[in-house]
């Protein structure tokens, strides 16, 4: 997996690429969150227009994630789902977990809403 790190106001924004599976991303997920984390930025944002397969252990590693921000008084938010991967936490039901974007503007303003 190919990962870019970008902030947008006070969001930090993780531009994932390629596949987040188990021994090829999933370890990669926690440690950008975690970096993310530990220099501060409690409001992050996925974006997985790039992501073209996730595996259980990839979403199990995304809901850990997910849980360890909030811990910490922050919040994940993912945006730009591929086809696949909305189907997938449909399925799963874990989209109603998480708050999902189309647009990054609105993802954004969310955090500060």
């Amino acid at each position: 997996m190919k990962s870019a790190i970008r902030e947008v106001q006070d969001v930090r924004v993780l531009d994932l690429e390629g596949k987040i599976t188990i021994g090829s991303g999933d370890v990669q997920l926690r440690q950008l969150v975690e970096e993310s984390l530990q220099s501060g930025r409690t409001k992050i944002l996925l974006n997985l227009k790039g992501v073209t397969h996730i595996d259980s252990s990839g979403i199990g590693e995304m809901v850990g994630c997910y849980t360890t921000v909030a811990r910490r008084g922050g919040a994940m938010k993912l945006l730009n789902l591929p086809p696949k991967i909305n189907d997938l936490l449909q399925v799963t039901q874990l989209i109603t977990v998480f708050d999902v974007f189309d647009n990054e503007g609105e993802a954004v303003a969310s955090f500060n809403a």
